[in-house]
């Protein structure tokens, strides 16, 4: 769970960084409104999607006019529909204008990933899978993303290397072996993973006390009997070639988590505009 510590750090960073890369030394073509004008604005959606982001997209404005006024007509997480007013915008005119590239590139990748995992967790619905989170995460908004996912209704995992342990095939390799390389882990203070690719790999990560099992590449034959060797020693995760078209089946195997990087990394913006009021 992302604190709201982390969220707000996110938050100004991404913001920060956005409005720089996008402004630099100044907005050349806003600087032909009026330095005093006040101008109100609305955004619209042009398809079905979960709403995610209204964080970032207000920080995009308060940046540049710490006065201006937004109404939200809907709440992150929420669905969207098609030429749905999602927010109305007063404030300057040249502060509008120069935030509303960045804000609404934070709003519609937000909500595509919230969509992509509402589809995901949607999928297994009734089941007793939930749709976890990856790193696989666009540059900079790991935290933004997360987040996202968790609005859509999935679940996150580890942010990144130093808070949780997952141990994969070349870290086995380096340690020498399953045993090996979970006996380093007894100490830890942080959650242990460790991925397997076969159910030979299984059985020893069992022996060794592994509570937590990334099954990496199994098929549904291989995932069932997965879980029946397993007996609810360990949670199970699901990972690898996972789709919409095969998730359901997934999930009806009885493991207990499944993750795809898919909900972060193969997205297609949601479709908004900005428009000023005339």
């Amino acid at each position: 769970m992302l604190s709201a510590e982390q969220l707000a750090l996110a938050i100004q960073q991404n913001v920060t960084a956005a409005l720089a890369e996008d402004i630099a030394t100044g907005d050349l073509t806003a600087a032909l409104i009026p330095a005093d004008k006040i101008a109100t604005a609305y955004v619209l959606s042009r398809e079905k999607a979960i709403c995610c982001g209204r964080e970032w997209f207000d920080a995009c404005f308060r940046k540049l006019d710490p006065e201006v006024k937004i109404n939200w007509f809907t709440q992150d997480g929420q669905c969207i529909g098609v030429d749905q007013m999602l927010c109305e915008i007063t404030g300057n005119a040249r502060a509008l204008l120069s935030a509303e590239r960045p804000a609404l590139n934070f709003l519609q990748t937000l909500s595509a990933t919230a969509t992509a995992a509402h589809q995901y967790a949607q999928a297994i619905k009734d089941t007793s899978a939930v749709i976890m989170d990856t790193r696989k995460t666009l540059p900079g908004l790991r935290i933004a993303q997360k987040y996202a996912v968790s609005c859509g209704g999935g679940k996150n995992q580890r942010v990144g290397l130093f808070d949780g342990i997952l141990i994969k095939e070349n870290h086995i390799a380096a340690a020498g072996s399953i045993a090996a390389v979970l006996k380093a882990t007894r100490n830890a203070s942080v959650p242990v993973q460790i991925e397997v690719e076969n159910l030979d790999e299984l059985k020893q990560a069992l022996n060794s006390g592994a509570k937590l099992i990334l099954l990496d590449n199994f098929n549904i034959t291989e995932l069932i009997a997965a879980v029946a060797l397993t007996q609810g020693r360990a949670i199970l995760e699901a990972s690898g070639n996972v789709d919409l078209n095969n998730v359901r089946a997934i999930a009806e195997t009885g493991v207990q988590r499944i993750s795809t990087g898919s909900i972060t990394k193969h997205i297609h913006a949601v479709d908004l505009s900005m428009r000023i009021d005339t």
